[in-house]
This record gives C-alpha cells, sequence and structure tokens, in this order.
C-alpha cells in the first residue's frame, strides 16, 4: 500500500487513484489490497465480466499492469440470491428418471447465472421443471451441470438430479467416456475432408473474452472432424467428434486452422475470402447468420445408476436447417 496519492481530494466508494508506487502491479491485487473488502479472485472475476473501469474504459485483463496517475473504478453489482430462483422456461425433454434428465438446449439459451445474466437461464428452467425430485447436490437443492453448451449454441445436453448421479456423470466427462457429437457449418473447404486438429486452448492474452491456441500453461484438445457435405467450394458441414472438452474448443480449432464457423461473433472477424464463392441470396444469409453455425446433435453415455447405455441425437433447430437450404 502507498500513500503519495494521499493529498488529493477523497474518491467516491469504488474509485481509486493510482500513485506511482503502484505502477506496474497486477490491476486485480492493486484493487484488493487497496479496497480490503474483496479478495484477488472476486475482483478478477469482477474485471472478466466487466465491472472495472479504467479512466472510464471498461478493463477486462486482471493481469494489466497499474498506470500512475490514472483513475480505476470497480462496480460491483448487487448480490444474487444463494440459490437461483425457479422459473417456467420451455425446453425439449428427451429423456428423464430419477437420478438425470437428458434435454435439446435451444440456442439462445444460458446454461448457468452469471454476470449479465443473472437469470433466465437452463438451471432457472430446470429448478421449475424438477422441482422435488432434485435431491441436493453439493448440499443445495440443484440441478448438477456436468458439461455446458455455449449460449448460442443448441443441442444434447445432460444434467445430473442427485449427488451420485452428479458425481458419476463428471467421472465419466473427465476420463472422456463420453460419445459426443456436433455439427458445424465452417468457412471454406476442408483439407483433408476428414482429420483432427489438435493443440493446447488457453485464455487469448490480448482478448480474455476469447480463447485461442497457446504454446504454454494451456489445456490439451483433440477434435477430430468429418465432412458431410460442401456447398459451392466456400462453405463446409462438418461432423466434429470431441476426444476432450474445452472451453469453445470446436470453435477455437476451426479458426486457429482458417475456417472460422459461420456467425461466430467471437472467432470470426472479418469477411473470409471463401465467402466470394457463394451466390446471391446464399452469400448474405451465410454472413447474416445471428450466431455460431454449431449443434450438440449426439450424446451417449451410460447410466450412472443402472449401467445401461444411452444415446440420443437430435436435429439441428430451424434456423441452422434453413441457412443450409439457402446455402445450397
Amino acid at each position: 500500500m502507498t500513500d503519495d496519492t494521499s493529498h488529493l481530494p477523497p474518491l467516491p466508494p469504488g474509485r481509486i487513484a493510482a500513485g506511482a508506487g503502484d505502477a506496474g502491479r497486477r490491476t486485480d491485487r492493486f484493487l484488493a489490497d487497496r479496497l480490503g473488502t474483496l479478495s484477488r479472485s472476486r475482483v478478477k472475476a469482477l474485471m472478466e465480466a466487466g465491472h472495472v473501469l479504467r479512466d472510464g474504459a471498461v478493463l477486462r485483463d486482471p493481469a494489466d499492469p497499474v498506470r500512475a496517475g490514472l483513475c480505476y473504478e470497480i462496480r460491483v453489482p448487487p448480490a444474487m440470491p444463494a440459490t437461483p430462483q425457479a422459473q417456467a422456461i420451455p425446453f425439449t425433454v428427451l429423456y428423464e428418471d430419477s437420478d438425470l434428465i437428458v434435454l435439446d438446449k435451444p440456442a439462445g439459451l444460458v446454461v448457468h447465472p452469471a454476470p449479465g445474466n443473472e437469470d433466465g437461464t437452463l438451471v432457472n428452467a430446470l429448478l421449475a421443471h424438477c422441482g422435488d425430485s432434485l435431491t441436493g447436490i453439493g448440499g443445495e437443492r440443484r440441478p448438477g451441470i456436468v458439461h455446458r453448451l455455449d449460449k448460442d449454441t443448441s443441442g444434447v445436453m445432460v444434467v445430473a438430479k442427485t449427488e451420485a448421479a452428479h458425481a458419476a456423470l463428471s467421472e465419466a466427462f473427465a476420463a472422456r467416456d463420453i460419445d459426443r457429437t456436433y455439427l458445424a457449418l465452417a468457412w471454406g473447404m476442408m483439407a483433408p475432408s476428414s482429420g483432427s486438429f489438435e493443440g493446447a486452448i488457453g485464455r487469448d492474452k490480448r482478448d480474455r473474452k476469447r480463447m485461442a491456441l497457446v504454446a504454454h500453461g494451456g489445456k490439451q484438445a483433440l477434435t477430430h472432424y468429418r465432412t458431410r457435405q460442401s456447398f459451392h467450394g466456400a462453405v463446409s458441414l462438418v461432423e466434429c467428434r470431441l476426444a476432450t472438452g474445452r472451453t469453445h474448443q470446436i470453435r477455437v480449432h476451426f479458426a486457429a486452422h482458417g475456417h472460422p464457423l459461420l456467425g461466430d461473433p467471437v472467432y470470426l472477424r472479418r469477411i473470409p475470402a471463401a465467402a466470394r464463392g457463394l451466390p446471391e441470396p446464399a452469400r448474405r444469409a451465410a454472413l447474416d447468420f445471428p450466431r455460431q453455425a454449431l449443434h450438440a446433435a449426439r450424446l451417449g453415455f451410460t447410466h450412472p445408476a443402472t449401467g445401461r447405455p444411452l444415446l440420443f441425437e437430435t436435429a439441428p433447430p430451424d434456423d441452422f436447417q434453413t441457412l443450409i437450404a439457402k446455402i445450397a
């Protein structure tokens, strides 16, 4: 802690002026020390969620070095209820028993409450749907989320309803004893038409909202792919099988190899050259698709209580199929 800013007028709560002695420190540590009421991990989470400003601009990188003479502001959102509230939100149930529920998640539905999405999530919907059939996980009556799909990715998910099912399914996912297949629309022609993408995935150091292939500090990821169909030499319908389950894995692997997914708001930063191969209005339909064209089409696993193999498959939603029709 430094006292070289003591001559300045006091700032409102949550606003901190950085002095010369603070320069170069990690911002999250600096803010946690100066505030004294939040842990560094809490400050880090708030930064990554966009709740910290530096001279009025959002600062998301917790490791960014402090700059002397600038004003930092942390805006702590109101505390969320300890338990998410049940909300009647429709979703398609594929299978349900006393141990688990398998569903077809629609695109646009966030899985778990988080800053910016405190309610209206799949967890809220499951609390309303399952009610008293949730026997408790970790001391709370809540659904056991063992894997997630991005907000705008549709498709099959399994959720545990009991502590034992949650533990067994989590172990199966960790051991990669799960059959997971996705369908994706990617820009360009895959060469070869089938193969594998491999590379460690970690947080992008230049943009904390993105993941990236990294040389150090990431987690190894492996994606197998097979081209099902190609359109005008510009777009490929690809089947992807996951050998690992990293954040944004398919989106990162395909973008890193020059084949970003159609509509991807994070990893598609410019109009791809392959778009020139599409005739109008197919080109416009592909460029205007409002979400990543990714669907979790297949999920297979062993039932944690009965030991019976289960397999579920769903077709892509209407917007995905309409896009294929327009491109074709």
